[in-house]
């Protein structure tokens, strides 16, 4: 376990990584852009001559803070012993999966660029000592166009690491090795892992290390980093690494007069000096590759792919072929849902009535054990019933399309569209990863280079149902719209919603391009990885731990204090009438006009900690005054509904509500950290809460009309 002491705590003279930053508001905001993040090195260098502010040295400049701010800081001692390791590279070359392997921690990973976009920090033991290990995001240049890329360049020229180490892709080491000569010029010890050399075996490709190893002057090591041994080897390398007196001399580039690449790095506009930058580098690599790479035999592995592409991007097979997957992933998660979720609510609300025993025999008043049963556990059990099956079944089979690299072609066969909406099509990619959660989709965002794109991509994201809204999409959909169809009924009924996201997100995001947010689209250059098998047994682990368990737990800590609100709400009457009650029917009239009911308007409002409640607060506010019902069979719940008065138009109006509505608070946090404003935060709110009733109100006047 870590030690973790508060950094004005911190011994003049010692040295730790930031753990995290516990101040809030300007104060946390303030000591981020000074550089105190969490997996950056920090020193104590002095002390005023009354003890109080101190020193320390950050990125290389030497800050005073008050103890009181270095208080709101947690930092890991760093000993004598222990060294700080970057870990650098381009987008989709292995290089989470390395940090998976040092770190036994469990970065995810995909087959696209871009998957890394925050600093991810972890720790692992060598023979020799302890190396604090920090994943920078991928980066194909030093010379930086996002902000990502802008967080590698500043964490590696900052000076403080220990050494850097680059991940090169074995079947493009050309164009890796650019990033590895401009690391070379910024860090003192570099160490170079040459990654998927099964991949380059199975394409023919025949690399020799030893004469790279020459040629760079740094320590080369050649990986496949899923393979079992590729710690060890990799541990071993940097123990040599460090424990080396110096290094042989470097490989250097051989710039233009007049420009040099450290002068470069500032960002755009550095023009035909950054230009002529870039080019030296890329000679400069193509040269250090001559006689390195060589092909063995005809690339059977590239033919396969560029076959599949023809499939994939088509022109008139691209379109049907993602139909045909989206009606196959909601198809099964639908058919493979209902009996698992059937039986796991009956057993978690079997635990109920010993629960409330042994609460009691604790010594629990009586009122508190039924806040805590009634209340906390029964909605604690609807959500986890509800949720899990479905997205148990659901994120394996998208974490399987991310491995095998389909993901970056649908973001190449969207970019048309997007372009017409004078926006990019790496938004596909912040979209595809809004369906396991907005928050994420909305951080991801930052792969995108320019901020009005950015911001395109974070105020449309939650126009995509997240993870939180499938359970009750599938649900609805399959008591009362699908009819004899079944599962088959229910995947097109969802195909049929998600299609109607992907042209709600367009449409906005036309319309803020040509209102709020004018403006040209950017270039589009986007990497689209070679088709790799998945390796199922690692995409189902760590998609069920990763995602599923993951974002069940997120809604299992809103749902249980939320089903406690609920009870006292329920329990709390005011003239005989329990708040609950009042606060449907306050909202009545605004939730018929919209074709549902005060109820319903009142879960989606008390659902605002996680969308994944929904349900379960509309059948505790239908059952009324005391508690949620046990809710047996999906059957038995669709009789609870329509004895309510739902029927299918009530069950459309919800879906197309939780389809478009306000993000969660999670995502309105992160959008509001993305943005910087509480004013785009506040649009990423109104937008697809507008959409959302005016679909609604439309549809209630198709009711009344074929009604009349």
């Amino acid at each position: 376990m870590k030690k973790l002491v508060s950094l004005s705590a911190l011994p003049e003279g010692a040295s730790a990584l930031v753990h995290r930053l516990e101040a809030r508001g300007a104060v946390r905001r303030r000591l981020t852009d000074l550089g105190l993040a969490p997996g950056e090195r920090v020193d104590c260098v002095g002390a005023s001559p009354l003890g109080d502010p101190r020193s320390y040295r950050v990125r290389g400049a030497v800050l005073a803070l008050r103890q009181a701010d270095a208080a709101q800081i947690r930092v890991e001692p760093l000993g004598a012993d222990s060294a700080q390791i970057l870990l650098a590279g381009n987008p989709n070359v292995g290089k989470s999966t390395l940090f998976n392997a040092l770190t036994r921690l469990h970065q995810h990973t995909g087959n696209w660029p871009g998957k890394t976009v925050a600093l991810a920090s972890g720790s692992c033991r060598s023979a020799r000592r302890v190396y604090h290990v920090t994943d920078l995001p991928g980066t194909y240049s030093l010379l930086s166009r996002s902000p990502e890329e802008a967080l590698a360049r500043d964490a590696l020229r900052a000076g403080q690491a220990d050494a850097a180490v680059v991940v090169c892709d074995a079947g493009c080491l050309e164009r890796s090795l650019g990033l590895a000569l401009q690391v070379m010029e910024s860090c003192e010890r570099v160490l170079v892992v040459v990654n998927l050399l099964d991949e380059a075996k199975r394409r023919g490709l025949r690399l020799d290390l030893e004469l790279l190893q020459q040629r760079l002057g740094v320590p080369v090591v050649g990986l496949v980093a899923h393979e079992r041994g590729s710690r060890e080897t990799l541990l071993r390398a940097l123990d040599d690494l460090l424990d080396a007196p110096g290094t042989a001399q470097r490989y250097q580039v051989r710039y233009p007069e007049g420009a040099a690449s450290r002068l470069c790095g500032a960002g755009e506009g550095c023009g035909e000096a950054e230009e002529l930058c870039a080019r030296a580098l890329l000679d400069a690599a193509r040269e250090l590759c001559d006689g390195v790479c060589s092909y063995e035999k005809t690339a059977v592995r590239d033919k396969r792919d560029r076959r599949l592409d023809r499939l994939l991007t088509g022109r008139f097979t691209a379109w049907p072929l993602l139909l045909l997957l989206l009606l196959f992933l909601f198809w099964l998660s639908a058919a493979g849902a209902n009996a698992p979720s059937e039986l796991l609510g009956r057993v978690l609300l079997g635990w109920e009535g010993p629960l409330r025993v042994l609460l009691l025999r604790l010594g629990l008043p009586e009122r508190l054990c039924a806040l805590l049963t009634e209340g906390a556990w029964r909605v604690l059990a609807w959500v986890v019933s509800v949720m899990l099956p479905p997205m148990a079944i659901f994120f394996p089979l998208f974490t399987l399309l991310e491995e095998a690299g389909v993901l970056p072609r649908i973001a190449y066969d969207l970019d048309r569209p997007f372009q017409h909406c004078r926006a990019c099509g790496k938004q596909a990619l912040c979209m595809m990863m809004g369906l396991g959660c907005n928050a994420a989709g909305v951080t991801g965002c930052r792969i995108i280079e320019t901020r009005r794109e950015r911001l395109l991509a974070m105020l449309t994201n939650s126009l995509v149902p997240c993870n939180g809204r499938w359970p009750l999409l599938i649900t609805l959909s399959t008591l009362f719209l699908s009819g004899a169809a079944g599962s088959g009924g229910a995947a097109l009924i969802l195909t049929a919603l998600m299609l109607l996201s992907i042209a709600a997100t367009f449409a906005l995001t036309r319309l803020l391009s040509a209102t709020l947010l004018r403006g040209e689209p950017s270039p589009f250059v986007l990497e689209l990885p070679p088709y790799r098998l998945p390796r199922v047994g690692t995409v189902l682990v760590r998609s069920l731990l990763d995602r599923t368990l993951f974002v069940l737990g997120r809604a299992a800590a809103a749902a249980a204090p939320a089903g406690a609100l609920l009870w006292l709400l329920a329990n709390t009457s005011v003239e005989g009438v329990s708040l609950l009650s009042r606060g449907a029917a306050l909202l009545d009239g605004p939730g018929r006009l919209l074709g549902m009911d005060g109820a319903i308007l009142l879960a989606f409002l008390l659902a605002l900690p996680a969308n994944e409640i929904v349900l379960p607060v509309a059948l505790m506010i239908y059952a009324a005054e005391s508690s949620l019902g046990a809710p047996g069979s999906l059957a038995e719940i669709g009789a609870f509904l329509a004895g309510r008065g739902w029927d299918a138009w009530t069950a459309a109006a919800v879906m197309l509500f939780s389809l478009f509505h306000w993000p969660c608070a999670t995502t309105l946090l992160t959008l509001r950290r993305e943005s910087g404003s509480p004013g785009w935060t506040a649009l990423g709110a109104l937008l697809p809460t507008a959409l959302g009733a005016a679909l609604c109100l439309l549809l209630h006047g198709l009711r009344l009309l074929l009604e009349l």
